[in-house]
């Protein structure tokens, strides 16, 4: 029998949910030719070696794990590549989302739909599994700029459970970002035509085992993959994101000039102590954001920071040395200025890049 459905589980430290996904796999999809395909990020907890004890005697049951790479986008990316079936299916691993609306999502697909995606927000669907106001309010907020952004009438855009043809998602794999936790809606604005989508409701069940992924930062994520898609990626996202980044510490920077000033430091004293501040804050946003795949944590953190600090400061004497010479060539203090920080934050990019955060 031909396979008719790979289920993408992209998954981090959801070992307690592995078995539980494959035996609520194996009830509803029973009379289906289907596999499931767990794609670990190298959970400390064990993940992936609970996949493969379990494929050791269930061929329908596949593991890819990997190292040096995080995020859920990219994820699915790998595990729908991966696929050798006619339809490719994405559902969490923390069995929040229902798989018995699955043989419904397939049916759609069948029928002629581009795409089936699973709705908290239609009629019978229920999104009461959000287990606090923070995650309403962001899955809210998101769902409205996403409906705006994407001008499409579907209920949850921001939904992480869907289903599609195969042949149709390796026809947009070259144009997504693979950034970020919204697979869905990237894959939607990656297409060059309008897809015709399917909702089927289903029910968001409260998380059992593990933890939620979901916070402030994978809102700003989401933003950014939206800039990206503007931008039609012309410039990379994470440029983006180490300049904005660079931005908000300029801010912080100038605040904590007027406060040690105000205080009775003198300007030079109150300048050193802005630039430091600024660059921890620097270091904090792009690690938690910019970085959030190559996060560095414990000892690496602090490793990182010592040395994003002298990367930084390097970038400083580039930035005022060029920024020197194309004054006393042209007189031009605004454009002297913006070209040596232009110099500055690209030098500071590539180099973090490559030192800081670069993936072992």
């Amino acid at each position: 029998m031909a396979l008719a459905l790979t289920v993408v589980v992209p998954c981090f430290n959801e070992r307690a949910n592995v078995a539980p996904m494959v035996a609520a796999l194996d009830k509803a999809l029973a009379g289906l030719a289907w596999e499931v395909v767990f794609v670990d990020d190298d959970s400390p907890d064990g993940t992936s070696a609970e996949a493969k004890r379990l494929a050791e005697s269930d061929p329908r049951v596949r593991c890819i794990r990997r190292i040096g790479r995080r995020g859920l986008s990219s994820a699915v990316i790998e595990g729908a590549l991966a696929s050798a079936a006619e339809h490719v299916a994405v559902i969490d691993g923390d069995m929040q989302h229902d798989e018995t609306r699955l043989p419904l999502m397939l049916e759609a697909v069948r029928n002629g739909a581009d795409m089936a995606v699973g709705s908290r927000h239609v009629e019978g669907g229920d999104s009461s599994g959000l287990s606090s106001p923070l995650r309403v309010k962001l899955s809210e907020t998101g769902i409205r700029i996403a409906q705006t952004v994407t001008r499409t009438s579907i209920s949850d855009p921001m939904s992480g459970f869907f289903l599609l043809r195969r042949e149709l998602f390796d026809a947009l794999a070259a144009r997504l970002t693979g950034q970020g936790f919204k697979i869905l809606l990237d894959l939607i604005l990656a297409s060059p035509r309008i897809l015709t989508i399917a909702e089927i409701p289903y029910k968001f069940r409260p998380r059992l085992a593990g933890e939620s992924k979901l916070d402030v930062l994978v809102l700003a994520q989401f933003a950014g993959l939206l800039l990206d898609k503007a931008l039609r990626g012309m410039v990379p996202l994470r440029f983006i994101s180490f300049a904005l980044v660079g931005m908000i510490g300029v801010a912080v920077n100038l605040i904590v000039l007027q406060l040690a000033t105000a205080a009775g430091a003198d300007f030079g004293k109150a300048q050193t102590i802005g630039t430091i501040v600024a660059m921890v804050a620097n270091f904090q946003l792009n690690n938690q954001l910019t970085y959030r795949a190559q996060r560095l944590k414990g000892h690496k953190a602090w490793r990182g920071l010592a040395l994003f600090m002298v990367v930084c400061g390097l970038g400083a004497i580039a930035n005022i040395g060029i920024a020197k010479a194309l004054y006393a060539e042209n007189g031009l203090s605004l454009f002297s200025g913006a070209a040596g920080a232009a110099v500055g934050v690209v030098w500071n990019y590539a180099v973090s890049a490559t030192l800081v955060w670069r993936v072992r």
